[in-house]
């Protein structure tokens, strides 16, 4: 089965690192790459993502379908975007370098293509950071560092709960498809897309059902243990933060100053080559 959205447990810096100066390090990262569209500066961030991934042991394989449905979701945004304004790169950075004259308004030029370039790195520099985060916390820790960070902790339990069931799903999904395959139902590559999506239709509702069952039987238990009386609790995942925290959430926070300072310098948050 695939990894879809799931803690990847590896022995590396980063996971060592407590999961809040992570979920710290990750809004911080995430304002600097949007605050700024300088093409330098995103691809120093997408760079420094690559490098992360490397140190973490993580590899592309454990993420590949996630990325590919980036990629899809990447292209069709930039797809619209032109679509819907062709001339928003012209508008933007003030000049006009035709490439090829299309009908109407759709011309393609460099400026256009810069943009695009820039929205590319945005998620090149962000996505990576954001699957780094999942796959190397633990849900249980990371119920901990919400709550650490002013989260009411049954709002926290709650998130927790629902990255720790990410898996199950899968794993559920890919029992009962081959359960129907075995009762007759073809869900492989031979079929038509369209046939092979009915058929997968089909596996929702037991889905489902099997879903409700569990929420119930976890609500049960914990209105039995009393969850939710108390204002406070403890963690037993809970950590202090160490100097490498710190030293990595500083790190984040002067990302940010840079970004912040690239568009005092550059008169906007955008960095143009064409003047």
């Amino acid at each position: 089965m695939r990894n879809l959205f799931n803690y990847i447990d590896r022995s590396s810096p980063i996971h060592r690192l407590t999961g809040a100066s992570k979920l710290v390090c990750l809004l911080l990262w995430s304002f600097a790459a949007m605050s700024t569209y300088d093409t330098r500066f995103l691809a120093a961030l997408f760079i420094l993502s690559v490098i992360l991934f490397a140190v973490s042991k993580i590899g592309l394989s454990d993420v590949s379908f996630m990325l590919g449905f980036t990629a899809i979701f990447m292209i069709l945004n930039n797809v619209l975007v032109f679509v819907l304004a062709p001339q928003h790169g012209v508008a933007i950075y003030g000049t006009r370098h035709v490439l090829w004259n299309g009908p109407g308004n759709y011309q393609l030029t460099m400026e256009q293509l810069f943009y695009h370039l820039n929205l590319i790195l945005k998620y090149l520099s962000t996505i990576p950071v954001v699957l780094l985060f999942v796959c190397t916390t633990n849900p249980s820790e990371f119920a901990a560092s919400l709550n650490r960070l002013g989260v009411k902790y049954s709002i926290a339990y709650a998130v927790s709960l629902a990255l720790r069931y990410i898996p199950d799903i899968q794993r559920e999904y890919h029992e009962i498809s081959q359960a129907q395959q075995a009762r007759g139902i073809e869900m492989s590559r031979k079929q038509t897309l369209l046939k092979r999506l009915k058929s997968a239709s089909a596996i929702l509702v037991p889905l489902i059902l099997s879903s409700m069952d569990r929420i119930q039987t976890i609500s049960n238990a914990m209105e039995l243990r009393g969850f939710g009386k108390k204002k406070k609790r403890t963690w037993y995942m809970g950590r202090p933060f160490t100097p490498a925290d710190i030293a990595a959430m500083l790190f984040c926070v002067l990302l940010l100053i840079i970004a912040l300072r690239l568009n005092v310098l550059n008169g906007s948050r955008f960095w143009s080559p064409f003047q």
